[in-house]
């Protein structure tokens, strides 16, 4: 009931016109079967008793006004629902787009939550639940409406007949209680097996592996694998088939002995006053189409009820998602003004979501305003993590991150992140245009700030290569004419992305040049002291030709800071990581 209120209140923020349509819509419906029902027993009355013509007359146009006049305004209305019921559903994708793009980024590496993510993105993408909860909303309040319209014209036969109906719609509401059961139960079931089969029909079928399952022969794998999770979702239809055939069959018995229990009651008070007194012809007449239209307003308010919470159940991980506190809306933060002057780290301590072990251990250093950080360690040290908790990714477990003196997380979000920009190993190419890619805004950006940028990360040649200029496309996908960039080439696109942000007086660097060769890296370090002008500045690199015009080198060791000196220092420590791993490298690009 709680995810039910919770959808209500979702859709009645979106559109609340809707809302007072449907509840219109299902009140107009019950007063049409009402209507249907009711005017035919006075005509026949009136057929069989006074015949007076002028009221013959009205009996049937009134009829035929309910038919058509009610039909006319249900398409109008139906048209309306339609329309407004996919704006709904689209707004409720919108707001779970947003909210993933604006909830702290720690979430995204919680496993709890992303599994919560994918089983709601399931949901709403596979099982259209958003959509069917709107419609089972519709129908429920139409059905339960008509049906208690219609319970209350049965009303005036006496109580026997009110509780024999009763009895069936709860025993009706059971059996689609074990249908919903078992649909809940197969979902739940279904959901992780189809995320598995769907990514090795991706694996499959997308070109990105296409060059190692040829290389290795993994086809026969792959293939397996797929037919032997299809096994899975076939033995799983079937168990659902089997249960939800039981429970449908119990439901038609139920709906033919209502019928027939309301059917000999009518007939019995046709021809006996045994219960109450005898009924009119137009009385039989109304209480047998009551009696018809209850059996089958019965079945489908029972369907509508069952269905109702089962499409909620459905919605649960969406619901509980959309419930994860955004970091951009939280309430009074100082808002960040000013420059970064200092960034310090007193004793910072971190371990990732589910870890046994902590990734960073008691880190502190200093660093002040322009100056450049080569950040150094192996595999594993902790150097990537250490940048993101600068950027807000994740809270320390323990210990402060400090900018200009006060607790970063004490800041205005927005104001904050606005100051600092990034290029990470993983870095995003956007189906957008090279312009838009790096200005992140679709207008009003600065032409002459692209260019110069282009050219400083040497990819000027490239650009002019193309009929489009910095308008062109990235992305085949959606556009003929898009292009394509080889991976170094994408990279310095990322690169101009985090020097085009005016307001960031600070930029991270995690591994920038990856995808370079080391010529072209060594051409773009050479010209990154300029590029980042007086902007403070943290590398991470493999390669130590970073490290060489660098204030200072921070050595991330096990997850601890090992050493922070400048390089000539660190050089004469010949013990130290830092001089292993630079004569190592050094080595490695001797020329025989």
């Amino acid at each position: 009931m709680k995810q039910l209120i919770h959808f209500l209140k979702l859709a009645w923020k979106t559109a609340p016109g809707y809302m007072l349509v449907m509840i219109f819509r299902a009140l107009l419906k019950a007063g049409e079967m009402i209507l249907n029902v009711y005017l035919p027993k006075l005509l026949i009355d009136e057929l069989l008793g006074a015949r007076d013509k002028n009221v013959l007359l009205l009996y049937v146009g009134l009829i035929i006004a309910n038919v058509v006049g009610m039909q006319l305004i249900t398409n109008i209305i139906d048209r309306y629902v339609h329309v407004k019921r996919e704006k709904v559903a689209m707004y409720m994708r919108r707001a779970m787009s947003k909210k993933i793009m604006n909830i702290s980024y720690s979430y995204l590496e919680d496993p709890y939550y992303l599994d919560l993510k994918e089983r709601a993105v399931f949901a709403i993408n596979n099982q259209n639940a958003i959509e069917q909860t709107i419609e089972a909303i519709a129908n429920t309040l139409s059905n339960i409406s008509t049906l208690l319209g219609l319970l209350a014209v049965m009303a005036t036969l006496g109580p026997v007949l009110i509780i024999g109906l009763v009895i069936g719609f709860v025993l009706m509401l059971a059996c689609y209680a074990l249908i919903s059961k078992t649909m809940v139960w197969f979902q739940s079931n279904l959901i992780p097996v189809n995320r598995r089969y769907g990514y090795y029909i991706n694996l499959a079928m997308g070109k990105d592996a296409q060059k190692e399952i040829r290389l290795y022969g993994i086809e026969p794998l792959i293939t397996g694998t797929i037919g032997k999770t299809n096994d899975d979702i076939c033995t799983n239809f079937a168990k659902m088939f089997r249960r939800v055939g039981v429970s449908t069959g119990l439901m038609s018995v139920v709906s033919v002995m209502v019928g027939v229990f309301a059917y000999i009651y009518v007939g019995i008070r046709t021809v006996s006053e045994r219960f109450g007194k005898l009924l009119s012809l137009g009385d039989l007449t109304m209480y047998v189409t009551s009696a018809v239209t209850v059996t089958l307003s019965l079945g489908k308010a029972g369907a509508g009820v069952v269905s109702l919470f089962q499409e909620t159940a459905f919605l649960k991980p969406y619901l509980e998602f959309m419930t994860i506190p955004e970091e951009a809306k939280e309430k009074n933060k100082e808002k960040f003004e000013g420059e970064i002057e200092t960034i310090e780290f007193k004793d910072v301590t971190f371990t990732y979501p589910k870890a046994e072990k902590p990734v960073l251990k008691n880190i502190s250093f200093a660093v002040n305003r322009g100056q450049k950080i080569s950040v150094v360690g192996l595999n594993g040290a902790g150097k990537s993590t250490l940048v993101k908790l600068i950027c807000r990714m994740f809270r320390p477990d323990s210990g402060e991150i400090l900018v200009n003196g006060k607790n970063i997380q004490d800041y205005d979000y927005s104001s904050y992140m606005a100051k600092i920009s990034a290029v990470f190993q993983d870095y995003s190419i956007f189906n957008f245009s090279i312009r838009e890619n790096i200005s992140c805004v679709p207008e009003g950006d600065d032409i002459k700030k692209i260019n110069r940028l282009i050219d400083e990360v040497g990819l000027r040649e490239k650009v002019n290569e193309l009929d489009k200029g910095i308008e062109s496309r990235f992305g085949k996908e959606y556009d003929e004419e898009g292009i394509e960039m080889s991976g170094g080439q994408g990279q310095k696109i990322a690169i101009a992305r985090a020097l085009y942000k005016k307001d960031a007086g600070m930029v991270i660097l995690d591994e920038p040049a990856s995808a370079l060769d080391p010529i072209a890296e060594a051409e773009i370090y050479e010209k990154f002291n300029s590029l980042v002008e007086d902007k403070t500045a943290f590398y991470i690199s493999h390669r130590m030709s970073s490290s060489r015009f660098c204030d200072k080198i921070l050595i991330i060791d096990g997850g601890t800071v090992a050493d922070f000196d400048t390089h000539d220092n660190l050089m004469k420590k010949t013990d130290s990581l830092y001089y292993k791993l630079f004569n190592a490298q050094a080595e490695n690009y001797k020329l025989a």
